[in-house]
């Protein structure tokens, strides 16, 4: 993100509105461009395939394939990328970095493992249970397992700084989609909705492949330490549970929502609300450029005071370690306050954009009616993350699981409530739980800001721990000698 960072420092740094708008602009093409190619891909499909015209039945059904596709390929993904990201910047920061292919293939398996088990169970169930055609559950199915690698690799790009590489792999990615779709159908006679399944899994294999060919050209080599991986997820689980715990409630009111009497069954497998998913999906992306403008201005800002706090307290004086502390908190103030300003200039923009646009695109109705409760709710959820990103840097893996499960909790009872409510309220369980989840980082903040001493100085041993028997408590032992003559 550094390259990201200095250039949305540079626009944020004159601090007008224009600049605010463009810097928007800007954070949202890098961030979310692979996720707009998609659509556009499914959307052009349907477009130049007659999608409109394929029956009801087998249209919802490959709408809610999709769907799930997206949504389960991230919750099964989210239990690992939070330690693996640990991992790889600890190597980084040591310069090992031919542990970074032992790191990549241990996550793949997990991965895959992990999201195959699940994947298995619900394509037994739409098959045996749903009666759909096998052919149809195996493309879901490959699809599911596509994105998740797509998803998963894009992890260790990052690490690269080639955005604009992953943007063009999707966009690749999605070119061969709506070309292959069109062969199927007009040249070969596949099937609509068979053919844009089995596209998008082409195209998804696609994207995984050429970004995993990227990471062999970066990271050559490889140590065969495999074992330091599973080490960390031992030592860090409390990352797992967190990680886990904050995609679950990106998604609990959804789920809470597919249980009323508006949900759509589909082959009594697939369940799910079109308008709630649909307004939910841009409430997301009205505040998503919130978490790279957050991560840029901290690793620009907040990351150096913080270093310099680190350097006072391995060889500074008491005063100076108080002063660097001092301003580091001030700083971690000051970037909370400036993303909720740049946040909040960003979110009434894009919605006033989709008031007035969204109508004439078809969407409108229900899905307006819950989509301006739905965007409060996700413009404190990413406020409430960037607290969490913040115990991370105090090391404060408790108050990071508390805050996560305090969040999801939250949101499942608020969502359960205002399912009774009129539509226009229905989205104020999500701004309920976000609420929660904040008060709750911001209170375990506060509370890390007055014991960060206690914390940094009183922590530690004086001898490496490690496993084995105990060794014995004797330190001395007084010999007696008689000289005898």
């Amino acid at each position: 993100m550094a390259g990201i960072g200095v250039k949305l420092n540079k626009i944020y740094g004159k601090n007008t509105l224009v600049t605010n708008l463009f810097g928007f602009g800007y954070s949202t093409i890098i961030t979310i461009a692979p996720m707009f190619v998609v659509i556009l891909a499914v959307l052009l499909m349907q477009y130049f395939l007659g999608f409109s015209k394929v029956g009801y039945a087998s249209r919802e059904l490959y709408s809610c394939t999709v769907l799930y596709i997206f949504i389960f390929a991230l919750l099964t993904a989210s239990p690992f990328n939070a330690v693996l990201s640990k991992y790889m910047s600890d190597i980084i920061y040591l310069d090992k970095y031919d542990d970074i292919m032992p790191c990549y293939y241990v996550g793949l398996a997990l991965n895959t493992v992990f999201s195959s088990v699940f994947g298995i169970i619900f394509c037994t169930h739409e098959y045996v249970v749903g009666e759909v055609d096998p052919i149809f559950v195996f493309y879901g199915y490959c699809g599911y397992m596509a994105l998740m690698m797509t998803f998963y690799t894009m992890l260790y790009l990052s690490i690269c700084k080639v955005y604009h590489l992953i943007s063009a792999f999707f966009f690749i990615g999605m070119a061969v989609t709506v070309i292959l779709s069109l062969i199927l159908v007009y040249l070969s006679g596949m099937d609509v909705t068979y053919a844009m399944l089995l596209s998008l899994d082409v195209g998804f294999a696609l994207i995984a492949s050429l970004e995993y060919a990227l990471v062999k050209s970066y990271f050559r080599e490889n140590s065969g330490r495999y074992r330091e991986v599973f080490r960390y997820f031992k030592k860090y689980w409390k990352l797992v549970l967190t990680n886990f715990l904050y995609t679950l409630g990106l998604y609990v009111h959804n789920f809470v929502f597919w249980t009323t009497d508006m949900r759509l069954e589909v082959v009594k497998s697939f369940v799910c609300m079109t308008s709630y998913d649909m307004a939910t999906c841009l409430a997301m992306f009205s505040n998503i450029s919130a978490s790279v403008i957050f991560i840029s201005r901290v690793e620009m800002a907040f990351h150096e005071r913080y270093k310099r706090y680190s350097e006072a307290v391995t060889g500074g004086r008491g005063m100076d370690i108080q002063n660097a502390k001092s301003r580091m908190f001030e700083q971690l103030a000051d970037e909370l306050v400036n993303l909720v300003r740049i946040q909040f200039i960003v979110t009434i923009v894009v919605f006033f954009l989709c008031m007035i646009f969204m109508p004439r695109l078809g969407f409108g109705g229900l899905v307006l009616q819950i989509y301006p409760c739905l965007t409060a709710g996700y413009f404190i959820l990413f406020i409430m993350y960037a607290a969490i990103i913040f115990m991370y840097y105090f090391n404060d893996l408790d108050g990071a699981v508390l805050t996560a499960f305090s969040f999801v909790l939250a949101t499942f009872l608020g969502a359960m409530v205002s399912k009774e409510f009129t539509s226009v309220w229905y989205g104020i369980g999500l701004v309920f739980g976000a609420f929660v989840g904040w008060t709750v980082a911001y209170l375990r903040l506060r509370w890390v800001e007055r014991r960060l001493d206690i914390h940094i100085f009183c922590k530690g041993n004086l001898m490496k721990r490690a496993e084995g028997n105990m060794p014995s408590n004797k330190v001395y032992e007084k010999v007696r000698r008689l000289n005898v003559k």
